[in-house]
């Protein structure tokens, strides 16, 4: 299956973020069948940490810088965690209309956002925005399983989405 295929690449870019201590997020952009541009979570753990360098964003500025005449609204995003608010909203302000996630992000997941509830900026996204959830799930789970058991990670310590992630069976 095609979603597969690329979310297997979204985990090859967290794997590379969890080897560098990251946050595992990986993403990757498509558009026609083709990867356009990759990214993965940083800065999370260091002495600059921000919450800026998200995967997808990373991802969507790389790709932007390249291809700005890109048709937007032909891109998938394919993130090996559900795109927080922010993502979510930078995803769709910039024309991604498809949005494939692995794990669910119990504490600050943006996807469940009912678009038609908000300003008529969101109310009007054309076309309709698609999310595909859980697409290889269970890989996904166990590196942010492996991330939440290394003493020396202490992003998200002690939150919801550790608890919840380390409950899952």
């Amino acid at each position: 299956m095609k979603h597969e295929r690329f979310m297997r690449l979204a985990l090859d870019q967290a794997r590379e973020a969890l080897a560098a201590n990251e946050f595992p997020v990986g993403a990757v952009i498509v558009a026609d069948g083709e990867v356009m541009a990759a990214g993965k979570r940083a800065n999370s753990l260091n002495e600059s940490a921000t919450e800026l360098d998200h995967a997808e964003i990373v991802a969507l500025r790389d790709l932007l810088a390249r291809r700005p005449d890109i048709a937007r609204t032909s891109l998938a995003v394919y993130s090996t965690m559900e795109p927080c608010l922010m993502c979510y909203s930078t995803l769709l302000l910039n024309g991604v209309r498809t949005i494939v996630y692995a794990y669910e992000d119990a504490m600050g997941g943006g996807t469940g956002l009912r678009l038609a509830d908000l300003a008529p900026l969101y109310r009007a996204m054309e076309p309709e925005v698609r999310i595909v959830p859980r697409v290889l799930r269970p890989e996904s789970l166990q590196l942010f399983k492996e991330f939440f058991t290394k003493a020396e990670n202490s992003y998200w310590q002690g939150s919801l989405l550790e608890r919840y992630t380390l409950s899952q069976p």
